[in-house]
């Protein structure tokens, strides 16, 4: 079995400024992987909408960022002028040969796009994962019973946001749940700072991690998601270990840090909002529409394009082999797309939002993500009804194309919610 190929190519251009260096200006020198940008990327879409709605940067080799939803729409559905060979911008670029890509199907063109993602879809469709419920429950439950174990003050990401996902998605890999830090350090590499980690030893790589999970299901086939994925035949072939091991990192990348991310964020407004907290624990069937109104107005995830021909991007001409980033979040607070796009509405009715990305490579996880964020969200209020921010400065947002409070100390009000008594 290979380990696949390396994923990424140099890109040379030495006069570039470089990743992490000082920003001089967002609208002609932005750095999506800074501390500043993470710190107060809703302010910087809603300036750039107006006053350079297509901004451009010569970091990464050259990157470009529109912050109109119409914009970012009609990249999403252009996949002539546009290629997913690499969804994640950083200083190299792909060597990976498309169609397929290093992680199908997210890095996926057409037409091999949609043999990738079909393979997925039985796996992700609502019956599917609506067997996941119970289980999602009981570790929420655990994790709160945790966190309120060690005091009024808590962390809400790293103490509870940030290990839902984890286990909720080693579960249906059927990898162990304490390999949880090692997906945080995968994320932090791959998806926070990209390309800057520096040399990583060959044990410590994703792929390598990857490998040693597929032989091991190989061994010993299971009732789980890598073993369905090893199984798959296609024209009486097996998929091919690329395949498989891209999938799973996909799985991994993709389903982990962007929901733990929409979590973060949802208990770091409801903690500064007690007006909507209020309304979700006195009339909890709003959480229907609550949950869409986070995605939208916190959406974590901005994908990435290569552009694959020339072409314009409003009046902006944009060359081969530049990058494109698709501020989904961004998009999602465009005045043009939405009434009072700036304003969260915890009930809102319409709300045809872009979190989970438009075109062809629309999140086929939404399902679990949307499970996850509700239970998580109803399991929280139904123990900790009531909290604030113990240290707003103390919040700390994720760098990179996934944006979630990282750090998110809060303290539990009322001696109640300690003793309130978990439902099974």
């Amino acid at each position: 079995m290979t380990r696949g190929p390396a994923v990424y190519a140099a890109v040379v251009n030495d006069d570039a400024p470089r990743s992490g260096s000082p920003v001089t200006d967002w609208s002609t020198d932005f750095d999506h992987t800074t501390e500043g940008w993470a710190a107060a990327a809703p302010a910087i879409w809603d300036e750039l909408r107006v006053t350079c709605p297509v901004a451009h940067s010569e970091r990464f080799g050259g990157t470009w960022l529109p912050t109109r939803h119409a914009d970012v729409a009609a990249i999403a559905h252009d996949t002539e002028h546009y290629t997913s060979n690499s969804v994640i911008v950083a200083d190299f670029r792909p060597d990976v040969p498309a169609p397929m890509g290093f992680a199908p199907p997210i890095t996926s063109d057409p037409p091999f796009h949609e043999f990738a993602r079909r393979l997925l879809l039985p796996a992700f469709s609502p019956k599917a994962i609506a067997v996941l419920e119970k289980p999602a429950r009981e570790f929420c439950g655990q994790l709160i019973d945790e966190l309120l174990a060690t005091g009024p003050v808590v962390d809400a990401a790293t103490g509870y946001a940030q290990h839902i996902p984890v286990r909720v998605i080693a579960h249906l890999l059927g990898v162990p749940a304490e390999d949880g830090d090692r997906f945080r350090t995968f994320i932090h590499r791959i998806v926070e700072r990209p390309g800057q980690a520096g040399p990583v030893a060959e044990e410590d790589l994703l792929t390598t991690y990857l490998f040693r999970v597929v032989e091991e299901h190989r061994q010993s086939p299971r009732d789980d998601l890598v073993s369905y994925l090893i199984g798959l035949e296609v024209d009486g072939h097996p998929l091919s270990d690329e395949h498989v091991i891209g999938t799973i990192a996909l799985l991994l990348i993709a389903g982990i840090d962007t929901t733990w991310s929409a979590i973060g964020a949802s208990l770091w407004h409801l903690a500064r909002h007690p007006e909507d907290r209020a309304r979700l624990v006195a009339d909890p069937e709003v959480m229907t529409f609550a949950v869409e109104e986070f995605l939208r107005f916190y959406a974590p995830v901005t994908m990435a394009r290569i552009v694959a021909e020339d072409t314009e991007i409003g009046d902006c001409p944009v060359a081969a082999g530049d990058w494109v980033l698709l501020p989904f979040p961004a998009a999602n607070r465009d005045p043009a797309a939405f009434e009072e796009a700036g304003r969260f509405i915890v009930d809102r009715q319409r709300n045809r939002h872009a979190a989970f990305g438009l075109g062809i490579h629309r999140c086929l996880g939404s399902n679990l993500a949307r499970l996850e964020l509700r239970i998580a969200l109803e399991e929280w209020l139904k123990r900790v009804p009531d909290f604030e921010l113990s240290d707003p400065d103390g919040v700390r947002w994720s760098t990179g194309q996934v944006r979630g409070p990282r750090t998110l100390p809060v303290r539990v009000l009322g001696r109640e919610a300690r003793d309130v008594t978990r439902e099974g």
